[in-house]
């Protein structure tokens, strides 16, 4: 699939073989050239009932997804690859792959390049407050529990900040843009696995505090007075924790607190939450 690409501009299969630590995820891991959505290809594997910890890698996708049905930049030299999960839990657990793959990368990244990463609630990893990684975790219920999980990963890596589209230029960041130098895919892609491979273990084991713990130090927005758009109805107030179904504790004006399963955090003004 990559007889189009110059090998210079690929990620090495042969390499990732060589790096790969984990016991499960990415021992099979099928590489693209261009695809419309890894997301997209993962599920119909997942369909067919490909194993759990296949891995879809793009060097570009033409229809990248985002939430809400939002396309997702996905130029060349970024990391794009998705996870094929059988979690067997309850649908409404689904948020918490999210939380701990957005946990996983965002150390797997300091670790790795010493850069102060942070995540905005509920898929975004930051840094310098500029978006990094995002993810879109999409499934298939079967019974009453998850027949599959696909965990998908957007990392901007190794391109120019001028590569996206002008709406985005202000929002987001490359590792490239912040490092002045361009990072081996094949060791990021590696590492993210087995961070997540890690923290996925701890979730199946019923250890979800740990990664929640995890989670809020190096949350972005705790703390803060943000405004949330859910479905056309604006909520604000301070942000003061997360919960064990990932939904976001907000105190409103009137010291109350509500519960935001799902939306945009569209401001957040850091404050000392009262």
């Amino acid at each position: 699939m990559f007889e189009a690409l110059p090998k210079r501009e690929r990620i090495q299969a042969s390499k990732v073989k060589e790096l790969l630590r984990t016991k499960s995820l990415g021992r099979a891991i099928l590489y693209f050239g261009d695809l419309t959505s890894t997301n997209e290809l993962a599920k119909e594997l997942a369909v067919r009932g490909v194993s759990e910890g296949t891995v879809v890698v793009a060097e570009t996708q033409t229809k990248g997804k985002g939430r809400f049905k939002r396309e997702w930049a996905s130029p060349r030299n970024g990391l794009w690859f998705s996870i094929i999960l059988r979690p067997k839990v309850q649908p409404e657990r689904a948020p918490k792959l999210t939380l701990l793959a957005s946990v996983a990368v965002a150390k797997t990244i300091n670790r790795l390049y010493g850069l102060k990463t942070e995540i905005k609630w509920p898929n975004d990893v930051l840094i310098n407050q500029k978006k990094v990684c995002g993810i879109l975790t999409e499934g298939r219920v079967s019974g009453k529990t998850l027949g599959f999980a696909i965990l998908g990963i957007g990392i901007n890596a190794n391109f120019n900040i001028a590569a996206f589209p002008t709406h985005l230029k202000e929002a987001a960041t490359t590792l490239r843009e912040e490092l002045g130098r361009k990072v081996e895919r094949e060791i990021l892609l590696c590492e993210v696995l087995a961070e997540i491979e890690s923290y996925y273990e701890l979730l199946r084991r019923g250890r979800f505090e740990v990664i929640l713990d995890d989670w809020r130090e190096l949350a972005y927005l705790l703390g803060a007075y943000v405004e949330i758009d859910c479905d056309g109805k604006r909520i604000q107030g301070w942000a003061v924790d997360v919960d064990d179904a990932v939904a976001l504790i907000v105190r409103l004006k009137d010291k109350s607190l509500s519960r935001v399963v799902s939306g945009d955090v569209v401001k957040i003004v850091p404050k000392t939450c009262t």
